[in-house]
């Protein structure tokens, strides 16, 4: 049986595709959010029509971003967070907030020094990672119950 892997938060870096590729033998369905920058910003006015104010430009982009949001995280098994060093993920901090209220398993990966800042979000967690390789682990570990070589 197939699990799906909800790889949620940060998109400058390529985190996801480390999961993706140490993973590769296990039965798992990766989804996530758009990870282009410029289409999930501008999804909104391409679909629905301009807007003057930029307000308004951004929340017609965030409402069409949380339907494929909402979908994932309620589709998927395990959440996985990703916390970057460099930007503010706003939306990350929603998406593990939402993953846990649906009684989703949740992974968060993040840096050493968001520890005091996310003290809240880790609490909701069922693991905090720091690297891409320990999340695989984690998921190869849940689903063959076998440890890491």
């Amino acid at each position: 049986m197939t699990s799906t892997i909800y790889l949620s938060g940060e998109i400058h870096t390529d985190w996801r595709d480390q999961i993706i590729e140490a993973c590769a033998s296990l039965d798992l369905r990766f989804t996530g959010p758009v990870t282009d920058h410029a289409a999930s910003d501008d999804c909104g006015v391409a679909i629905l029509g301009a807007e003057p104010d930029k307000f308004w430009h951004d929340r017609k982009g965030a409402l069409l971003n949380a339907i494929r949001t909402r979908n994932g995280i309620e589709e998927a098994d395990v959440v996985v967070v990703r916390f970057g060093d460099k930007y503010k993920q706003w939306n990350a901090a929603f998406d593990a907030g939402y993953a846990s209220a649906m009684g989703k398993a949740l992974i968060i990966l993040q840096p050493p020094e968001h520890d005091h800042a996310l003290k809240e979000v880790d609490a909701a967690a069922l693991a905090v990672a720091r690297t891409p390789r320990e999340v695989a682990q984690i998921l190869h570990y849940v689903l063959t119950g076998k440890l890491p070589v």
